[in-house]
């Protein structure tokens, strides 16, 4: 399996604004370059892209939670 990993520290958010759909749920098929999440650092939307296709295993972090660099967020099988 392959992970998504955060590109910075920042705030993660699971959709693109409040009360929309999620990017992606668990059992979700992926394509490489779709985009997962947002993680938003210093007011900057800083959108995550896949860098993988496959099926979405895992969301490891919740909605609004802060994460680390390099933190997996997903794991894709």
């Amino acid at each position: 399996s392959n992970s998504i990993n955060s590109p910075m520290v920042g705030t993660f958010y699971a959709s693109a604004s409040p009360g929309a759909k999620p990017f992606v749920s668990v059992g979700d098929l992926i394509k490489e370059g779709d985009v997962v999440c947002i993680v938003e650092a210093m007011k900057m939307m800083n959108e995550v892209k896949s860098e993988f296709s496959g099926t979405v295993k895992q969301i490891l972090v919740d909605n609004a939670e802060p994460v680390e660099f390099d933190q997996t967020l997903f794991v894709i099988s």
